[in-house]
């Protein structure tokens, strides 16, 4: 497959998963095309060696297994998350003001609030609904189409603005949604665009997960189109990345996708990263081809590897003092291996020694990033997994610039080059 026509899937992606619901739908669609087979945690498994498999919680988290085709003593994981920092609706949204119908908001994780202004805004989410018969039943909503704004205060109203100033997410975030309008509206809008999108006529609106997203489409941009920017490229490329490689393996070795929601608020559920799911799975593969026991539970987990995919810092041209000047990763370098004395960040010499040996396998650059002394860390799921299942792990991700924000811009290279050393991962017959 061309570098183009790898794009262009990444591209799909994105522009179809304005949120985690819709991003795993997609994942799932594109695992059963592949020949893997759902499983439900409420039923019992029958597995065999060779098989592959998937399963989903919550219909925002999901872990695909290739199991392999002989004895199961070692897997190769990669993690992903499938939520990015955004603008989700409060339960009783509707509010007016000034003669206009605007929804109140609140924000997810850490969104970059100033980027959010004077864009194109649709909605998206998980809607619940009873039917007439008093079934109950969850719907993806994707309203593809400018349906709000938040239009920013002129220049002439606010002079001291470029000076910088703080922004009330309470306050000045509403998005402005329809003249005229009343509380009722909101609710026949959603019944409206259910009728449209599922055909479904009479239903009754029990509750909903909805948020914001841009409608400004997803693109490969620079002169020599080296560029990609998009919103959610936190995480979503990483999920792609992730899911590419585990599809492009040869199918001998137990491989492993987790992509877990929730990681932008801390992973503190029951489908994230610090919950039972992926601990869950295992425990349940490992039982059924034929490890049983806790004891051969940890000797299983003790021989995997964990490579968890978050994207980087890159080194921006316009503050290049943010960074440490011997950890600046450029766009089209290579992923890049994060680092933190303190843990904010799973890797270890061992695991990046592994990672860096893989690299030269698969013939791809690899980069270092190290947050400046004097500066706080991020985090990501790999210290958290680490911690919740024992399994040695890395955190690798590719590097891109305005992390959460409504846009961000990533390396069109980057892309293939980390697909390309997962991939060897996944094929890799001994892990060290």
């Amino acid at each position: 497959m061309s570098q183009d026509d790898l794009i262009e899937r990444l591209l799909d992606f994105l522009r179809g998963s304005p949120t985690p619901w819709h991003a795993v739908a997609n994942m799932a669609a594109r695992l059963e095309s592949a020949g893997f087979r759902r499983l439900d945690e409420r039923e019992p498994w029958q597995l065999a060696p060779g098989e592959k498999i998937y399963v989903t919680r919550n219909d925002s988290s999901i872990i695909a297994l290739q199991l392999p085709e002989s004895e199961l003593n070692a897997l190769r994981m990669i993690g992903a998350h499938t939520d990015s920092p955004g603008l989700r609706l409060k339960p009783s949204a509707a509010q007016a003001s000034a003669g206009w119908l605007q929804l109140g908001v609140e924000t997810y994780g850490g969104v970059l609030l100033a980027p959010w202004y004077d864009r194109d805004l649709g909605m998206a989410g998980r809607i619940h609904v009873r039917h007439p018969d008093g079934r109950l039943e969850g719907l993806l909503l994707n309203v593809e189409r400018p349906v709000a704004i938040i239009p920013s205060l002129a220049i002439h109203l606010d002079r001291d603005v470029n000076q910088g100033r703080p922004i009330n997410a309470q306050t000045q975030m509403a998005p402005v949604f329809l003249q005229g309008g009343e509380s009722a509206d909101l609710e026949r809008l959603l019944k409206a665009w259910i009728a449209e999108q599922h055909g479904l006529e009479g239903v009754e609106l029990l509750d909903f997960e909805l948020g914001f997203h841009d409608m400004q489409p997803p693109a490969r941009i620079g002169v020599a189109g080296e560029l990609i920017a998009s919103a959610r490229l936190d995480n979503l490329l990483s999920c792609f990345t992730g899911l590419e490689a585990l599809l492009a393996a040869d199918g001998r070795q137990g491989a492993v996708l987790v992509a877990n929601d929730h990681e932008e608020v801390g992973s503190a559920s029951a489908c994230g990263a610090q919950g039972p799911f992926l601990r869950n799975v295992l425990q349940r593969v490992s039982d059924q081809l034929g490890r049983g026991g806790e004891g051969e539970f940890i000797r299983l987990i003790q021989a995997s590897r964990m490579i968890s995919c978050d994207n980087a810092h890159a080194l921006h041209p316009n503050f290049t003092d943010k960074h440490d000047a011997a950890h600046g990763p450029a766009l089209n370098g290579g992923p890049v291996i994060k680092v933190n004395a303190s843990q904010r960040y799973a890797t270890n010499s061992a695991t990046a020694a592994m990672f860096r040996d893989l690299c030269r396998e698969a013939e791809v650059p690899v980069q270092t990033f190290v947050t400046r002394a004097d500066m706080g860390c991020g985090s990501t799921i790999g210290p958290i997994t680490a911690t919740e299942l024992g399994v040695p792990t890395l955190d690798v991700g590719a590097p891109q610039w305005a992390m959460h924000s409504i846009r961000e811009t990533a390396g069109a290279h980057d892309v293939e080059y980390l697909i390309r050393v997962l991939t060897a991962f996944c094929n890799r017959a001994e892990l060290v």
